[in-house]
């Protein structure tokens, strides 16, 4: 088979049908980038997707703060770290010399009182919000160069744990259901809303991707039943906007998630990312239970490729793809991102030996 566009590769991979190869996507840390640039491997500026040849290209998240007029605020401040009230008013402390996520330190949004007064009543459709620029920009780059374009953006889930703090949201599921489903339904509101301000201004991507982080390491930060009363009628609503305007929607999640996958699958998903390994998720075990109803994107365990050593890759690689091509809706991408301790040459070297098996 003659070589696809990445545009042409996405839709095929999606629809469960033979392309020539499989697609190609990855995330990378910030520190990555700078790593990479101060060892002269890429130059200022460099866009991955264009450097690697990724089949798609991402952007459009709105901003969902509580208040975005709050000018956030330092709170505490050492050699290393930097702890700041931000605008949904939660104390959070960030690392200040490599990436990762930020610590819960405290929230000030800890009851259905303190979002009724100071957050709710700002969460709606807002033009202010959306970053109408940067989704034009992308969309216009995906056109002139042949990539899927999906709008990207948190979801119900990852926009509540930010202003109240995954305890505190997790409590609530229990002690205070009736707040979960307000914040669950406020925000699918506002996004729903936001996706038809966008769209009727700057036309339809080609696809969506949305992020909720719903597990940890062995366990889902919720039981089936849980997701199923308080997240899921939001994922099946906006699934099912995504699917009348005939958009797939692929989903990241963090965590061991397995648990939660047939309800997923149910509210209606067309694909899953990152399906992570060190948290429990395994690629051949998904595919097999779900390979024929979604496409998937990861799965492949980033340690080895920050071992730097080929055989580790090429054992990983070859224990996978061969099985997980057959579906036909495979997206090579690592379980996570990839930081800084990749070499430049072994990222290079996984996707080159990826192809090598993935190819058709």
């Amino acid at each position: 088979m003659a070589e696809l566009t990445g545009l042409e590769r996405t839709k095929l991979l999606f629809e469960h049908k033979k392309p020539d190869r499989i697609g190609l996507y990855e995330h990378f840390w910030g520190d990555t980038y700078k790593d990479w640039h101060e060892k002269g491997k890429i130059q200022e500026g460099t866009d991955f997707t264009t450097h690697f040849n990724f089949d798609i290209a991402m952007s459009g998240w709105f901003n969902y703060a509580g208040n975005m007029d709050y000018q956030p605020e330092v709170v505490a401040e050492d050699e290393d770290t930097i702890t700041m009230k931000d605008q949904n008013y939660a104390i959070l402390r960030r690392h200040k010399k490599h990436d990762t996520t930020p610590e819960h330190v405290d929230f000030t949004v800890n009851c259905r009182e303190k979002w009724e007064e100071l957050i709710k009543p700002n969460i709606f459709a807002d033009p202010k919000r959306i970053g109408f620029e940067g989704y034009r920009n992308t969309k216009k780059y995906a056109a002139e160069n042949n990539k899927y374009f999906m709008w990207s953006g948190a979801h119900v889930f990852e926009l509540m744990h930010p202003v109240c703090g995954h305890e505190n949201m997790l409590m609530a599921m229990i002690e205070d259901p009736d707040w979960v489903t307000d914040m669950c339904e406020t925000y699918t509101k506002a996004m729903i809303g936001m996706w038809e301000m966008l769209f009727d201004q700057e036309g339809l991507p080609d696809g969506m991707f949305i992020y909720e982080d719903m597990g940890f390491k062995g366990a889902p930060f919720m039981s089936p039943a849980m997701y199923r009363q308080f997240i899921m009628p939001s994922h099946k609503a906006t699934l099912d906007y995504a699917h009348s305007k005939n958009l797939k929607v692929m989903m990241h999640s963090c965590g061991f998630i397995e648990p939660l996958l047939p309800h997923i699958v149910e509210a209606g998903i067309d694909g899953l990312q990152v399906i992570e390994v060190k948290a429990g998720m395994d690629l051949l075990r998904i595919f097999k239970n779900f390979g024929d109803k979604i496409a998937l994107m990861g799965g492949i365990d980033v340690r080895t490729l920050y071992s730097n050593d080929k055989k580790i890759i090429d054992a990983e690689l070859e224990s996978k793809i061969p099985v997980v091509k057959e579906g036909f809706a495979y997206f090579l991408h690592s379980d996570h991102s990839i930081p800084k301790t990749v070499e430049y040459e072994t990222y290079k070297y996984f996707i080159e030996k990826g192809f090598e098996l993935g190819k058709y």
